[in-house]
């Protein structure tokens, strides 16, 4: 084991110019990951520089098998954690050989919204707080619970340490120091009130990257529970009863809502969120209505609210930002396993874009 260690750890710019890309995409499913390693001859910083690639979307629900071959676009690049040097993550985007986005590419038109006049003039930010739970591998039971029973009731998990309140910090670590290391806008990380679940934020980001970094720290995230032994889960509701759920906060302003004035612009923009509910919570998630209950830090589902402070509402204001009269919101609506390009797209149409007849 130690030898093989040694070669993980090799340092090839010791050795060669050449680099490992690894291309990362998103699967039929809309949450799966999917990747796969080239050889490069030299470091790589625009991913317009970046070749094209393909592989066989029928073995990925992608693609029919008598028609197979899905491109892919090289649309931003991390730092490699776990080969390190100057090897690479990239994030794709995924199109047919004519050059047309397949139906599960979101990317492809949140970058239309994203690249629209009215939305960049508004230099949209997020920062989006992504809940996740870890399952012991064999039994798919939240990590630090005992097998087929239940620990003590929620209270003293959040946030917390010692070794019967606080399950999986090691792997926690691991990603927070992996983003960092990959380039990625990692704000924060915290425990969650339901033991063995977690969360991480990112941002603040703009526009697109938003989406393109969310997705790499959960690829990230994905591999480290890998190598670890432990599923990761983005499940909005894991354990049914008396458990808070999984959800992914999205904290967003423009510049209008950050300059003196913002938080009529903020008024505004949270009235345009309400008379289009619906399609929201639509979008926001598979899953959600498990999630959206009214209890344990939720709305209900089929009523849109928002209040200063009020964590159990549909939106959330900050404190803060009432009293400056200008900041962020934070949507609370969005489940774990939503789609970032889809939310954060989402939101700056319905709030810079849309208008009300």
């Amino acid at each position: 084991m130690s030898l093989l260690i040694d070669l993980q750890n090799i340092n090839l710019s010791d050795h060669t110019d050449k680099i490992i890309a690894e291309y990362i995409w998103i699967g039929g499913s809309g949450l799966d990951l999917r990747s796969k390693a080239r050889t490069l001859p030299g470091p790589v910083s625009d991913p317009s520089k970046l070749p094209k690639w393909n592989y066989d979307g029928s073995s990925t629900g992608q693609a029919p098998g008598e028609d197979s071959e899905v491109i892919l676009y090289p649309q931003a690049i991390f730092r490699d954690p776990f080969r390190r040097g100057n090897n690479i993550l990239v994030m794709c985007d995924c199109y047919t050989p004519a050059g047309e986005p397949i139906p599960t590419n979101k990317r492809h038109s949140a970058a239309k919204i994203f690249e629209h006049p009215d939305v960049k003039a508004e230099e949209p930010w997020y920062g989006i707080e992504q809940e996740y739970t870890l399952l012991q591998k064999d039994v798919k039971w939240p990590l630090g619970w005992p097998v087929g029973g239940f620990p003590g009731p929620q209270g003293p998990y959040y946030c917390s340490a010692g070794a019967d309140k606080s399950f999986g910090r090691d792997i926690v670590d691991a990603h927070y120091k992996a983003c960092l290391y990959a380039g990625i806008n990692i704000s924060g990380i915290n425990g969650e009130v339901m033991p063995g679940q977690w969360e991480f934020q990112v941002g603040p980001t703009v526009g697109i990257s938003s989406g393109d970094q969310l997705w790499v720290a959960r690829y990230i995230l994905e591999r480290i529970t890998e190598i670890a032994g432990v599923v990761l889960s983005f499940d909005p509701k894991p354990i049914q009863g008396d458990w808070n759920g999984a959800g992914a906060h999205t904290n967003y302003s423009t510049k209008s809502m950050r300059s003196e004035g913002g938080f009529e612009i903020i008024k505004k923009a949270i009235e345009k969120l309400r008379l289009r509910h619906k399609e929201h919570i639509s979008a926001y998630g598979e899953g959600n209505e498990r999630r959206l209950t009214g209890r344990h830090e939720t709305a209900d589902i089929n009523t849109f609210s928002w209040g200063v402070a009020n964590r159990g509402a549909s939106v959330r204001v900050g404190r803060e930002t009432e009293k400056d009269g200008k900041g962020y919101f934070e949507d609370r609506r969005p489940a774990s396993n939503m789609d970032p390009y889809i939310v954060t797209s989402m939101i700056a149409e319905t709030t810079i874009l849309w208008k009300k007849t």
